[in-house]
């Protein structure tokens, strides 16, 4: 998702897509594990995503 895309959430929306990136994440860990992820970039960028979402998530609890 795009930063603009994360702005429009709400905070139960920013919540799920933690919840979905921390899944995407997991699954990529073990791909990798096993030796079967050809997109080894995709870890990298959903870490980023996590962060990016817990960063807004924070920005609006501290804005309330």
């Amino acid at each position: 998702m795009t930063t603009s895309e994360l702005r429009q959430l709400d905070d139960a929306g920013l919540r799920q897509e933690i919840v979905s990136l921390r899944r995407e994440q997991m699954n990529l860990r073990m791909q990798l594990a096993t030796g079967q992820s050809a997109k080894t970039h995709r870890l990298r960028q959903v870490r980023r995503d996590i962060a990016r979402c817990k960063t807004f998530l924070a920005a609006k609890e501290t804005s309330q």
